[in-house]
């Protein structure tokens, strides 16, 4: 196979998991004015942790997976259970392209806490790429005007623990698998619901709440058949995303695939045109077009660095795991 084929095939696994992975995004806007977002997450975990077993088996490895860094996994897993609830309580109150949009800031972020975690060395020209990017965040957030909505907020806070997950995840590369990590930050998923839904009772809904708060306020009720099947679904979307990024990596070079998965951002505004009818402002396709160009800059620059991570570790959203 010629590596013009392998990149063209790359590609197209790619495009299909950001595809896949759009489908989270359209689930959980749809049902989640009816059910609290921990119970979401919750059933969503129960189904996702067996097929973190499936992945961890495929890699060749019998019985359950063991790690010889269990505080670092239960952080990461804390992390990444932040993470993905700000992200699904932002989706409650935000338009597809706008979520999408300031999901784009990982790259920045992930750059800026290396620089500050692990002491990186980032050249003038990439601190330029990150002014630029947060520029255009600030674009579509527009804080302070009377367009300004708060669920931006947790989509930032959903992208900054996203952030610290990747630093994690440089420090358990070398020891755990993705499949060990997978399963061990769903085991975390499920317990942290269970120790935070209480807590969510005691308060109870709040009068006139924020969309994004009274998502997590929400009452625990019994999902119909069909709901139910959906939070269930979330699992197999997210081991369908997993699968197909996997592929995407292994057939093609990364240099040459990753900026493909900025193509979740068009296939979201298509989702939120046809479902919604929303249509992304002028503002949010300027701040989008920067921080996509910043980003851009940046996995450019890490594919010329022999130490970087993978480029599925700069951009791929891993909070959907």
């Amino acid at each position: 196979m010629t590596s013009t084929t392998s990149n063209l095939k790359g590609i197209g696994f790619l495009l299909l998991a950001m595809l896949i992975g759009s489908l989270q995004a359209v689930a959980v806007k749809w049902i989640g004015g009816s059910y609290s977002v921990l119970e979401i997450v919750t059933f969503r975990s129960l189904v996702a942790l067996p097929v973190t077993l499936l992945f961890f088996w495929l890699e060749g490895k019998k019985g359950l997976p063991t790690t010889s860094q269990p505080k670092l996994q239960v952080v990461r897993g804390i992390f990444l259970f932040l993470s993905y609830t700000t992200y699904m309580m932002g989706l409650a109150a935000l338009p597809l392209a706008d979520v999408e949009s300031i999901r784009f800031s990982g790259p920045l972020m992930i750059t800026i806490l290396s620089v500050f975690l692990l002491g990186e060395k980032v050249e003038l020209q990439r601190w330029l790429a990150l002014i630029v990017g947060f520029a255009g965040i600030l674009l579509i957030i527009r804080p302070g005007s009377a367009n300004f909505n708060e669920g931006t907020l947790f989509i930032l806070i959903s992208v900054l623990f996203y952030a610290f997950t990747v630093i994690l995840t440089r420090k358990l590369r070398d020891t755990d698998s993705s499949a060990t990590m997978a399963y061990f930050s769903s085991w975390v998923y499920l317990i942290a619901a269970f120790i935070f839904s209480p807590l969510a009772a005691a308060v109870g809904e709040i009068p006139h709440a924020h969309p994004s708060i009274a998502f997590l306020f929400h009452a625990w009720t019994m999902p119909t058949l069909l709901d139910l099947s959906i939070m269930a679904g979330l699992g197999l979307v997210w081991a369908g995303w997993m699968f197909f990024v996997t592929r995407a990596y292994s057939t093609a070079q990364a240099s040459v695939i990753a900026p493909f998965e900025y193509a979740s951002l068009p296939i979201n505004v298509i989702w939120g045109f046809l479902i919604w009818h929303e249509i992304p402002t002028a503002m949010t396709l300027a701040g989008a077009f920067l921080t996509l160009l910043s980003g851009l800059y940046i996995l450019s620059q890490e594919q010329k660095s022999k130490t970087s991570p993978p480029a599925t570790e700069i951009i791929s959203f891993e909070n959907k795991a």
